[in-house]
């Protein structure tokens, strides 16, 4: 007859008996006969079956690996819910801080074109505007996806709140770019 698999394995060293196993079992006895009334059972303990040191290190590892990358999701959840919490205070903030301050003009006619967002974008300003824009007097602001035009002391203000909302603030020491193009350039 052919062997088991187990007992293959056994053979070849790859598998390693249980302590259960090794030890010899009792023999049962045999049923036969006019006293089969009476049955003799060997007693089995209710001791669980014992696993390999390997197994029980495994299912460690596996449940320790749970927990951190579960512990890890937790803590970025937490990291983003307190930046998102960080940002909207800074919006309010931003928000207290331009309320009534925003100087765009109804009849400004003016274009008045900055870079914004690896884009060329425009606020339309006055003809008296325009000069204290690039002289540094005013600034452009960004709140709510509009461009506010303010004052020169209230960007810099909203400069500390957000950095990334004042995206135009002109100063006047500073030479103009490479290509000496002024910032009063109608086009």
């Amino acid at each position: 007859m052919s062997e088991s698999l187990r007992d293959q394995l056994l053979k070849s060293g790859l598998a390693r008996k249980f302590k259960n196993e090794s030890q010899a079992k009792p023999a049962r006895p045999q049923r036969t006969g006019p006293d089969r009334v009476k049955r003799e059972y060997p007693r089995h303990e209710n001791a669980p079956v014992e696993r390999e040191r390997s197994e029980i290190d495994l299912a460690k590892a596996y449940a320790l690996r749970d927990s951190t990358e579960r512990a890890e999701r937790e803590r970025a959840q937490r990291e983003a819910e307190q930046r998102a919490r960080e940002k909207r205070e800074r919006k309010q903030r931003l928000q207290t801080l331009l309320d009534g301050k925003a100087q765009n003009a109804k009849d400004a006619d003016i274009p008045r074109h900055f870079p914004h967002t690896n884009k060329i974008r425009r606020i339309y300003v006055t003809e008296e505007q325009l000069p204290r824009l690039n002289g540094g007097e005013l600034g452009v602001v960004q709140l709510a996806g509009r461009y506010l035009l303010v004052a020169g002391d209230i960007a810099k203000a909203a400069r500390e709140i957000d950095t990334d909302a004042v995206v135009l603030l002109c100063d006047p020491q500073q030479q103009t770019g490479e290509d000496d193009v002024p910032g009063d350039l109608i086009w």
